[in-house]
């Protein structure tokens, strides 16, 4: 049984005739009285009386009739909505993230997209590092932004956001007023860093030649713990600088750049290669995409027009 069957069944019914309904749907009369024989095979039962050179509906043709209407009439119905899905576009969005975008990155990129599609719900998982990734892999996630690079063949990734990852110290440490450090300035100052990630691990490289004299006294897990226990003078730490640009503005604490080389952070939007973007998807990509910049110049990062590597 087949929406083109029912569709025959109730012309004949409308119409009240084989040859008539044959003209409106452009097949023989013979085409349609194999479809119906088919659709009365499949029910087994009749649906027509023939009455010499009328038909009339069987009772078990008219319990028929009232069901293949309202199957029809569901899957207009089902067609309309999906219509106007694409031209007001409405359901939901699932961002991965951690902490720190969420607070830093995304509410402008929110804000902006909300105007545009105000039907769209838009729910934020926290995450971090690769459950991130796999968020997005295991479809649990439409979409996420994470810190690159992310090797992972399946995943569409665009570069959004990047910035520079600095030395955070209160306003009167001694290490506050240096042009520069290096990872040697750091020996017999506390030091409170983020407990795992990729900033973590690349931290850790830096350090690698004083590890053994360094003095950790805290690892944490939170941005903003980070920064309040700096301010309070517990240690010093690291920390993308627009992650902490309110502070510096305010003479609560510094930012101190890496050396010998900056140390440079960057950000990518991540989906699945293979996953269908709707309209609202492709208005999430744009609208990030418009908000994309480098922290370091202000400058716009480049990036592909979203929408085709992901269908």
């Amino acid at each position: 049984m087949d929406l083109d069957q029912l569709h025959t069944f109730l012309e004949i019914v409308r119409l009240k005739s084989f040859s008539k309904a044959a003209q409106t749907v452009y097949r023989t009369q013979p085409a349609i009285s194999a479809q119906v024989r088919q659709l009365e095979q499949e029910l087994n039962t009749t649906l027509f009386e023939r009455l010499g050179t009328r038909i009339a509906l069987t009772p078990a043709g008219k319990i028929f009739a009232e069901y293949a209407a309202q199957i029809l009439e569901l899957r207009r119905r089902a067609q309309d909505a999906i219509n106007e899905l694409e031209r007001v576009p409405r359901g939901e969005l699932v961002i991965a993230a951690n902490e720190a975008t969420c607070i830093y990155v995304l509410p402008e990129v929110f804000s902006d997209y909300k105007r545009q599609f105000p039907n769209v719900q838009l729910h934020v998982d926290r995450s971090y590092g690769a459950k991130i990734v796999e968020a997005v892999l295991d479809n649990q996630a439409d979409f996420g932004i994470t810190q690159l690079p992310v090797q992972e063949r399946r995943l569409q990734v665009v570069r959004i956001h990047a910035d520079e990852i600095r030395l955070i110290a209160p306003t009167h440490h001694p290490l506050a007023g240096k042009s520069a450090v290096v990872p040697q300035d750091l020996v017999g100052h506390p030091l409170l860093l983020p407990r795992s990630g990729t900033t973590r691990a690349r931290l850790n490289a830096w350090l690698e030649l004083v590890e053994e004299d360094l003095q950790i006294s805290m690892e944490l897990d939170s941005t903003e713990m980070i920064k309040r226990f700096v301010i309070a003078g517990l240690g010093v730490s690291f920390m993308a600088a627009s992650h902490c640009r309110d502070e510096e503005q305010a003479k609560k604490l510094v930012t101190v750049p890496l050396a010998p080389e900056p140390m440079i952070r960057q950000l990518g939007l991540i989906y699945r290669k293979d996953k269908a973007l709707s309209k609202a998807a492709l208005g999430f990509i744009e609208a990030v995409l418009r908000h994309a910049t480098t922290e370091r110049s202000g400058a716009p990062l480049p990036a592909p027009v979203p929408g085709m590597a992901g269908r």
